[in-house]
């Protein structure tokens, strides 16, 4: 199978979500990385593709030479992943896009609602392909509670609750050096939203993309509770959906004795589903009036997901890696015109996001103020 040529923006040498890329892009065997602007210092840069086998010559120090260089070349990237923390998201995924080069960026989209729409208006301009990176929805029994619900299992929705708690923000460490909690707490690198912006984002696209329901209003309290700190942390926000649905989302980053745990939970009419990120392999699902069953991944009654979505035989666990790299086998795929892109996620997802976090930073910023939520389309 030909693979693909990747380039990388970011995710040089002490950088976190560049790695993950990498192993997610390598997994399928559909991409191989040949050049990346790897860190804004050309030292680390250098010295990040040197430590990648990328040759001397697609190493660069300027995201916007590569993009220029990589199109012009007869053996040019297919597709550039975007890994850079928040505020440099909008100009390396503009400029790629302009010459030509699909886009695989990271979540959420950028730092604010004007650069999403810039972005937003490369996109139509371009013929090619842009991917955002909201993972989780690769997950196998995710995908298979989506299809559950859209069948009509559940009946009609009529409260989902979902949660992402972390404790990694717990103390101020921001303050210590930690690189990874620096540029997350800081506004001018991540925008307005911490918490929300950060694991929120994830949290709501889940929701939507589960239940098949848009917000159509949100009311949030946003608080920080580490010293010092100028974004939220933590985030209790109620939502009115499609038909009447009602919604909690928590995410919390100062939640002691939590590492990655988001969970998701769906009741309707009929029945109701509960889902663990930190257990991704089991599912359980019940309907009125019968005894709870837990579904696996890949196990009786998952269908043609197995086929699709997992890699290996019931039993064998499969996790935030290969999750992963569903999304970017199935970015392979819409590359090379073998599908429709309908379960990726793009630029939709990534405008609902950002109106996400300034939705609720202007409700909690009115005592919680139930605000409508825009059904803005790209």
């Amino acid at each position: 199978m030909k693979r693909l040529k990747l380039g990388m923006v970011g995710g040089g040498r002490g950088a976190f979500i560049g790695g993950v890329h990498r192993i997610a892009s390598r997994i399928d065997g559909r991409f191989e990385l040949v050049a990346g602007a790897l860190s804004s210092s050309a030292d680390t840069a250098a010295e990040s593709a040197a430590d990648l086998g990328i040759a001397p010559d697609r190493s660069y120090s300027d995201f916007r030479v590569m993009a220029k260089t990589e199109a012009d070349r007869s053996d040019g990237i297919d597709a550039v992943a975007i890994v850079t923390p928040n505020q440099m998201h909008a100009a390396p995924v503009i400029a790629f896009l302009r010459a030509g080069i699909s886009v695989i960026c990271d979540k959420p989209l950028c730092a604010t609602l004007a650069e999403a729409d810039e972005i937003a208006a490369a996109i139509k301009s371009s013929s090619a392909h842009f991917v955002l990176t909201h993972n989780y929805t690769g997950y196998p029994l995710v995908r298979h509670a989506r299809r559950i619900i859209a069948n009509g299992e559940l009946g009609a929705i009529r409260v989902a609750q979902i949660e992402y708690a972390q404790d990694w923000l717990a103390k101020s460490i921001e303050n210590e050096g930690q690189k990874q909690a620096a540029w997350r707490t800081d506004p001018a690198k991540s925008g307005g939203g911490g918490a929300i912006g950060d694991i929120g984002t994830h949290a709501f696209n889940l929701l939507g993309f589960v239940t098949g329901l848009k917000t159509e209003a949100l009311s949030a309290d946003l608080h920080s509770f580490g010293t010092g700190r100028q974004v939220d942390d933590n985030a209790h926000i109620l939502l009115r959906m499609q038909g009447g649905a009602k919604a909690m989302l928590w995410a919390s980053q100062i939640a002691i004795g939590n590492e990655n745990r988001m969970c998701l939970r769906v009741y309707g009419e009929k029945g109701g589903l509960e889902w663990s990120q930190e257990n991704p392999n089991v599912m359980s699902l019940t309907v009125h009036g019968e005894a709870k069953r837990i579904l696996t991944r890949g196990g009786a009654g998952f269908g043609d997901g197995s086929q699709l979505w997992t890699r290996i035989p019931p039993g064998h666990p499969e996790g935030y890696l290969e999750c992963f790299a569903n999304i970017y086998t199935e970015a392979a795929d819409l590359i090379e015109g073998k599908n429709d892109g309908a379960m990726l996620p793009g630029i939709d997802e990534g405008l609902q996001g950002m109106q996400f976090i300034d939705t609720c930073l202007r409700s909690a910023k009115n005592n919680s103020e139930w605000l409508p939520f825009g059904l803005k389309k790209s």
